[in-house]
C-alpha cells in the first residue's frame, strides 16, 4: 500500500504527515521514538482504512514549536489539525505517549474521536508500579528492554541512525519526550480525574512483557475509562504492533468494525 506524503502548517508547525489507504479515517498517534518509516502494521491497516501518519511537533521532521510546552499543548494541536483537514471525527490509535495524547484529545473534544485505541499507553501513574526510566537507558539497554523478541531488538540495533542527519532527529525526538513528559515521567496527575469525559469505546492493549508501562497500569487505567475493554498479548514487550503486527491490526479492526 502506497503512503503518500506532505507537509502541512497548523499553528504555525510545519508537520510531516503520511497517509495512505481508502476507508474510514484511522489517525495513528505514534510515541516517543517517533514515525519515521511506515511499518508493517501501518500497511495492514491501510488495506481497510484510510491511514493518516503524522509526525507530531518536535519530533522528526517536522517543526520545534515555541508554544510546545506540554502533552495538552500537543493534543490542541492534533485538534487544530482535524478542523485544518476537514475531519469531523477519527479512529486514534496511539502507542505509548502517543496514547496518553489521544486520551487528552478525548477529554477535551469527545465528539471528536470515533474510537480509542490505546497501546503500552504512558499518562497514568498507578502507586507502587514504576515505569521504566527510558530518559537513564543507553540506546542498547532500551532497545532490548522494549521487546521480548530480542531478534527485533537486535535487528533495531544494526539500524542505529549513521548518518549526522539521522542522529540529530534522535536527539531531536529525545529532547522534545524530555519537554513533554521528563517531570512527572510519563505521566499527569490530573489526566483521570477527567478520563470519564471520553465518550467514545476503547481498546487497550497491551504486551504482557512491558518493561516501559507494565501490565499493571493497562489493569488499573481501564476500570478509569468508561467503556473499555483490555487485550494482554503474550510473549510481547512494549509494542505488540511491532511484535506482533499481523495479530495486532486484526484486532484494531475488529474493534473499529464493532464501533456503531
Amino acid at each position: 500500500m502506497a503512503f503518500e506524503e506532505s507537509f502541512i502548517t497548523v499553528d504555525g508547525c510545519r508537520t510531516r504527515i503520511r497517509r495512505g489507504g481508502k476507508g474510514p479515517t484511522v489517525l495513528y498517534l505514534h510515541g516517543a521514538n517517533g514515525a519515521p518509516m511506515i511499518q508493517p502494521f501501518m500497511e495492514v491497516l491501510a488495506q481497510d482504512y484510510d491511514l493518516i501518519v503524522p509526525e507530531h511537533p518536535g519530533f522528526g521532521m517536522s517543526d520545534e514549536p515555541e508554544w510546545l510546552d506540554n502533552m495538552q499543548d500537543l493534543a490542541y494541536f492534533y485538534l487544530d489539525l482535524l478542523d485544518h483537514m476537514k475531519l469531523d471525527s477519527v479512529h486514534v490509535v496511539g502507542s505509548s505517549m502517543g496514547g496518553w495524547l489521544g486520551m487528552e484529545m478525548g477529554i477535551r473534544e469527545p465528539r471528536r474521536i470515533k474510537s480509542l485505541t490505546l497501546v503500552g499507553t504512558a499518562g497514568v501513574r498507578v502507586p507502587g508500579i514504576l515505569p521504566g526510566d527510558i530518559f537513564l537507558w543507553d540506546a542498547e539497554t532500551a532497545a532490548r528492554n522494549t521487546f521480548f523478541n530480542q531478534d527485533i531488538a537486535q535487528k533495531v540495533l544494526s539500524m542505529a541512525p549513521d548518518t549526522e542527519e539521522a542522529q540529530d532527529i534522535m536527539l531531536k525526538n529525545r529532547e522534545t519526550v524530555a519537554r513533554l513528559a521528563w517531570q512527572p515521567r510519563l505521566y499527569d496527575l490530573n489526566l483521570p480525574k477527567w478520563l470519564h469525559r471520553i465518550q467514545a469505546p476503547v481498546k487497550l492493549i497491551w504486551g504482557e512483557q512491558d518493561k516501559i508501562m507494565p501490565l499493571a497500569v493497562g489493569e488499573a487505567l481501564q476500570p478509569k475509562l468508561p467503556n473499555a475493554t483490555l487485550q494482554v498479548f503474550k510473549n510481547c514487550g512494549h509494542l505488540p504492533q511491532v511484535e506482533f503486527p499481523d495479530e495486532f491490526s486484526a484486532s484494531v479492526k475488529q474493534f473499529i468494525e464493532g464501533v456503531k
